[in-house]
């Protein structure tokens, strides 16, 4: 396990999952002889955090043939916007640039002269798609709602990728250029990612806004003038729980146009545009239970 006096390229160099880790916390490389807790404070990211996620992917890595053990007790120490802000990066890098990558390949692959069943391609890759629509709707709604996918929907997403391969090793035609088994490789990447990915958010930060629910820090302006009136906190209760304008408006008795009226208002007020930070707010301010 590291700690924050061990040096960080030792970590980077020694540990496959580490480099990933870090450029999805926004540090840099050219660490020199410095120590983690060094270039965590030089960057503004919190060292416990950062070897919060760092050791339990390690644990989780290596797991593989061993039961897994928590490595860590998280609670209290874990600074909840830095850890926000390594999921939601890593969003952002499964959306953007892995599996739109990975989708090329095997687009790569189904386009060569030498195919013989242009069909049994073309619904590889649908089936892919459809993927990759699943996950996208999954990611944004976590961003959206903060909430984070259960264990059924984590085992739901492995089962699709471990469909999808079956299907491309038994019935893929027999000539196949050399970028689909790129792409296989990339499938068997995004499958350990995305199990750690949900591992973090499952392990980590759930945990940690529950331990902190009373200990967060205020998000947004703190002016005695801004504080929140009576409806306005009756609106963001029915927005954090999940409720659309017009579901708001029927238990509350209110328009929809009056709906979105107090939710600007809310957002001028308090300086927080996504629900996730909204989330925070009504945790740290008593207005809704964690459980």
């Amino acid at each position: 396990m590291y700690t924050s006096t061990d040096k960080m390229y030792c970590l980077i160099r020694d540990e496959r999952a580490a480099l990933q880790i870090v450029n999805r916390f926004g540090l840099p490389l050219g660490v020199g002889e410095k120590t983690i807790d060094e270039v965590c404070q030089a960057n503004d990211i919190d060292t416990y955090t950062f070897l919060a996620v760092i050791n339990y992917a390690i644990s989780h890595t290596r797991s593989t043939t061993e039961p897994h053990t928590q490595p860590l007790l998280w609670g209290d120490d874990i600074h909840l916007p830095t850890l926000l802000k390594y999921i939601h990066s890593a969003h952002t890098y499964f959306l953007d640039f892995q599996l739109p990558r990975i989708r090329q390949h095997l687009l790569h692959a189904i386009t060569t002269p030498q195919t013989k069943d242009e069909r049994i391609q073309t619904l590889i890759v649908k089936f892919y798609d459809d993927y990759v629509d699943e996950i996208r709707t999954h990611i944004e709604h976590e961003d959206q709602q903060a909430l984070y996918l259960h264990e059924s929907d984590d085992e739901h997403m492995a089962n699709k990728l471990k469909e999808l391969k079956d299907l491309i090793i038994k019935y893929y035609p027999q000539q196949v250029d050399s970028m689909l088994f790129t792409a296989l490789h990339e499938i068997d990447e995004v499958e350990e990612e995305m199990a750690l990915h949900c591992g973090v958010e499952d392990d980590i930060l759930t945990p940690a806004m529950q331990h902190n629910k009373k200990n967060l820090p205020f998000i947004g302006n703190s002016n005695v003038e801004d504080e929140l009136s009576e409806r306005e906190k009756d609106v963001l209760i029915q927005v954090v729980n999940g409720l659309s304008n017009k579901e708001i408006a029927e238990k509350l008795f209110i328009s929809p146009h009056t709906v979105m009226s107090h939710r600007k208002n809310i957002t001028k007020k308090l300086n927080i545009h996504s629900t996730a930070g909204l989330t925070i707010y009504a945790i740290s301010n008593g207005l809704i239970e964690v459980r």
